[in-house]
């Protein structure tokens, strides 16, 4: 019995090596994907198993049911000359030409897609069932859901504070926007938590250092602090920059620092840094410019730990844009936990279109707020962060400062 085996990628390859071996009339006993293999373990690659036989007879199964098989239903006593009368993909013991194949491949991925769609659809109407067997919102607590929503307040957190609402409040209180609004700013005010301005002593130095990405606002936000404490507050305040990688940076706060009549060190190196702190060292206050880092360049912020850690700081602020999105800001935070962060400082609150991130963001990365900043004037155009403010910018309760 001539019976043999045939290995290849694709069941088109092996019906080939059989055509190249066994001729087209040839008949295919057995086929198989081999899995688990040795070879697919290594190299990952899929492999079809073909036995087929030159000498063994099988009937098609694409013949014609009406039909017999041959001659009064008998099989050629001579298989090539049966071959030789009838095209390939009607013969009884040839092998189905390649197309055919395709077919039934392009069939079982038509075949997927449609089960895939069906799936999608079973579960959409799994969810239209679950909210349409729950309570209907009344109009009033609809009315603050989306307005959660046009202020950027995620969804999932928008429900999570609604269905608080709603399980603490009276039912006669759920008919009033006004009372129901108040609430949930309330809910939204436990949820921001703040570290209120530095807390700078006459006579004990103190060095903040603000880190975060490019282009988000370090060294405008540098130069506010830096003119508040020493205009303001009358303290003894000093810059240091280790920017040295920004084109204008470092010519940038020596700008400010020129203005405001303040010392400023240019750092590069972290001996530079031991020198640089040295000699402000009889200060209250020296504030430290970082260089913006990616959060995803692990090498960057490795560079950055080791120049915060020669600077010995006392805080290290990261500074991010209020315009990001939800996922932006809460990955980089997490990027840059690892530097020591102590708090948040949220800009350009005056170009973002809603503060609903705010609250996500806070809950994320378990860090406090300590200012925020709406605009570019030095020094105004910056705050202490306030629980209080924010939540009312939040939820449209009144009109914000900026």
């Amino acid at each position: 019995m001539d019976v043999k085996t045939f290995r290849a990628r694709s069941i088109q390859e092996a019906l080939q090596l059989v055509r190249e071996e066994l001729g087209a009339h040839a008949s295919v006993l057995h086929t198989r994907e081999l899995r688990g293999g040795l070879w697919q373990r290594l190299t990952g690659v899929r492999q079809i198993e073909v036995t087929a036989s030159a000498s063994i007879t099988v009937p098609s199964r694409f013949a014609d049911a009406d039909e017999p098989c041959g001659s009064g239903g008998q099989v050629d006593e001579d298989p090539r000359a049966a071959a030789a009368a009838e095209p390939p993909a009607a013969s009884c013991a040839s092998i189905p030409p390649a197309h055919e194949h395709d077919f039934r491949a392009q069939f079982r991925q038509d075949l997927q897609g449609r089960l895939d769609n069906l799936q999608s659809l079973v579960e959409d109407l799994c969810r239209r069932q679950a909210t349409a067997s729950s309570p209907a919102l009344p109009a009033a607590l609809f009315q603050v859901f989306t307005s959660l929503l046009d202020a950027d307040v995620g969804e999932e957190l928008a429900r999570e504070l609604i269905d608080r609402l709603r399980q603490s409040a009276a039912p006669g209180d759920l008919d009033d926007p006004v009372l129901l609004s108040a609430r949930i700013a309330r809910l939204i005010e436990g949820e921001i938590r703040v570290t209120g301005p530095l807390r700078v002593t006459p006579g004990r130095r103190r060095l903040v250092a603000l880190v975060g990405p490019t282009g988000v606002g370090k060294t405008t936000t540098i130069a506010k602090l830096a003119a508040n404490f020493h205009l303001r507050e009358r303290r003894r305040v000093g810059l240091i920059t280790v920017d040295t990688y920004r084109i204008a940076a470092v010519e940038q706060l020596r700008t400010y620092a020129d203005i405001i009549n303040l010392p400023m060190e240019v750092v590069s190196t972290p001996r530079d840094m031991r020198h640089a702190v040295q000699r402000l060292a009889d200060l209250d206050l020296i504030l430290m410019d970082t260089a913006g880092r990616s959060p995803r360049d692990e090498v960057q912020i490795q560079e950055l730990k080791t120049m915060l850690a020669e600077a010995g700081a006392d805080e290290v602020h990261l500074v991010l844009s209020s315009v990001s999105s939800v996922a932006s800001l809460t990955q980089t935070a997490r990027h840059f936990a690892d530097v020591g962060v102590t708090a948040l400082v949220l800009t350009k609150l005056d170009e973002a279109t809603g503060l609903g991130a705010i609250v996500p963001l806070l809950r994320s990365c378990g860090l406090p707020l300590s200012y925020v900043t709406h605009g570019q004037n030095v020094p105004d155009d910056m705050e202490a962060a306030h629980p209080r403010r924010l939540t009312r910018s939040i939820v449209k309760m009144v009109d914000a400062p900026w």
